[in-house]
């Protein structure tokens, strides 16, 4: 019945529209010509027809959020390549430029990015990443799509999974018809963290395109809110153009109390299925199995639906083995996998011969036999022993990650000298500890790069400001006949120099300035002011490494680079982790 009124009511406006535009023209004849105006009526008519000839062109639905709650389809096209300008910071803002990415060719660039994927980066090299891809630029002119171009903005959001950048990204670029992957992503996401709500927040400001699942998901989310008449709507346009899904159509009339039952039918296709079937059934049981999508195991996990390990049944080993690998994925705590060894029982004799025993085991039992000698030593050596094997037998099979908070628990209990040259590299690989104590800049001005001069880095003194510092250090410096200057000394020198610095002629030959060994395809790419691809392959450069452990060398190059770029920004970031004491 629904669709029936919509119905009515378009033939109604339509035919209103025919007579305004009827009436229009009959008035039209009776008036002067305006020979520009027609020019431009027809220059328009032409521009579209074209639009409307075009495939890419897609009709999107915007849920208006005012208080009549209207609903309007809308025609998103594509932009033209040289107006597209997709990211989310400014250009100003670190020293870049809307054209930094328009003289690169396209093949360098996806071949870079795929060599930085393959990298376990540094937050250092990330954060020169991130502000590279998501500065708002222009797209490159040869050999990558427009798509292709946004893409690599949008893959990298979706792996750094940080909801706030995702979601300011999102309201920055509502129009962007390329959004739908990153949409998708962002309500997905919270959804399986059980956080529907923060997913129907962002479907309420932003617009739909043209995309049944994202159409689905708006439609639960106004039943949550109890907004029956504007799911209603939405559901008549989704039918109207050709929308075919008889799960989500029994579920959705359940939900609506046009029907009293619904079928016990569970879809793991995308995860607003699989929470639909949770919710319209009071009996839901779902046992999930190796083949189980792991955004189901997660889902189930945050939704308390994971089975409880202490009622696993020890010698069922195939649904141990489904908690190891949901313990390398995140979703089941280590706590809960070793609580589950050690129900398992032992005699004293495999206890003490655990390493000979283990192998004649299942995979899981020899694991839990291995598990608890380890608790049970107390040597240095043994506990270094039996960690290690431990650790060996989950990486053989790919968990390695079943096994890292609970082996640094053993790990911790011995000191860095009782371990023996043997397990070295294996404690300290395992014993990695993230710096918890933020250190403080100490100024040392005897040091030319650990001077008040980095007063001007920190945004604390302008170039003029540091004029007297400077004179006073360089004074200091030539009556020291026993200092050397350092490379550390000559980047912050020159870093200084590029933004407009002069040194007195008088000190100058205490530099020797230009020792500097760019690579010759970087220097390539300065030469041609591509500047997107420059940051890139100092990313690539930096790659794991912290910014502080680079050789002295190497930040000398790079920030030679950027002084060449005049990107100040990232530039002083760089030098203010590198250059000053810290105590």
């Amino acid at each position: 019945m629904k669709t029936l009124r919509l119905l009515s009511r378009d033939i109604f406006y339509k035919s209103l529209i025919i007579l305004i535009v009827f009436l229009s023209s009959v008035v039209a004849e009776d008036e002067p010509i305006d020979i520009w105006k027609i020019e431009k009526k027809d220059n328009t008519i032409e521009a579209n027809n074209e639009i409307e000839d075009d495939t890419k062109n897609q009709t999107s639905i915007i849920i208006n959020n005012s208080s009549n709650q209207d609903t309007q389809i809308i025609s998103n096209t594509s932009l033209d390549e040289k107006d597209l300008i997709v990211g989310l910071y400014d250009p100003s803002d670190n020293g870049l430029k809307l054209e930094m990415w328009t003289k690169s060719d396209g093949n360098e660039i996806k071949n870079i990015i795929n060599k930085i994927n393959l990298l376990e980066l540094s937050e250092d090299a990330q954060k020169i990443l991130e502000i590279t891809l998501l500065t708002n630029s222009q797209i490159p002119n040869k050999n990558i799509t427009e798509d292709e171009f946004v893409n690599f903005k949008i893959d990298y959001l979706i792996k750094k999974n940080n909801k706030k950048l995702i979601k300011d990204y999102l309201e920055k670029n509502k129009s962007n018809i390329y959004n739908l992957k990153l949409i998708k992503h962002y309500v997905d996401d919270y959804l399986i963290g059980n956080e529907i709500k923060k997913s129907c927040e962002l479907l309420n400001n932003i617009d739909i395109l043209n995309d049944d699942y994202l159409s689905k998901f708006k439609i639960y989310c106004l039943l949550i809110d109890n907004e029956r008449e504007q799911a209603q709507l939405i559901y008549d346009l989704l039918i109207e153009r050709g929308f075919n899904d008889k799960i989500f159509e029994d579920k959705f009339f359940f939900l609506m109390n046009y029907k009293s039952d619904v079928k016990k039918e569970i879809s793991e296709n995308t995860i607003l299925d699989f929470h639909l079937s949770y919710k319209v059934d009071t009996d839901f049981n779902f046992q999930p199995q190796k083949e189980t999508p792991q955004f189901i195991w997660k889902y189930l996990s945050n939704a308390n639906l994971l089975q409880n390990t202490e009622l696993i049944n020890i010698e069922d080993y195939e649904q141990i083995s489904l908690i190891e690998q949901a313990t390398h994925e995140g979703i089941y705590n280590e706590d809960e996998l070793f609580k589950l060894y050690k129900r398992f029982q032992f005699n004293i004799n495999q206890l003490l011969n655990a390493k000979d025993f283990y192998k004649d085991l299942p995979l899981s039992e020899g694991r839990a036999l291995i598990y608890q000698k380890l608790l049970l030593s107390n040597d240095p050596e043994k506990i270094l022993e039996y960690s290690q094997l431990l650790k060996n037998s989950f990486n053989n099979d790919n968990l390695e990650n079943a096994f890292n908070l609970e082996l640094k628990k053993f790990l911790e209990k011995i000191d860095i000298l009782d371990v023996p040259s043997d397990y070295s590299t294996f404690y300290s690989k395992n014993m990695q500890k993230e710096e918890l104590i933020k250190k403080n800049i100490k100024i040392n001005n005897k040091i030319i790069h650990q001077s008040k001069l980095l007063n001007y880095l920190n945004g604390k003194k302008s170039i003029k400001d540091i004029d007297k510092d400077l004179i006073n250090i360089l004074k200091s410096v030539r009556k020291n006949k026993k200092y050397i200057v350092t490379t550390k000394d000559l980047v912050l020198m020159e870093a200084l120099i590029s933004d407009g610095l002069e040194i007195p002629k008088k000190y100058q030959n205490l530099f020797e300035f230009g020792k500097s060994n760019i690579p010759t395809d970087i220097q390539l790419l300065i030469s041609n002011d591509e500047i997107g691809l420059v940051l890139l392959r100092l990313v690539e450069i930096i790659g794991q490494d912290n910014i502080e452990l680079l050789d002295p060398d190497t930040l000398y190059f790079i920030s030679t680079i950027l002084n060449t770029l005049d990107i100040d920004q990232i530039r002083n970031d760089i030098l203010l982790k590198v250059l000053p004491l810290k105590v």
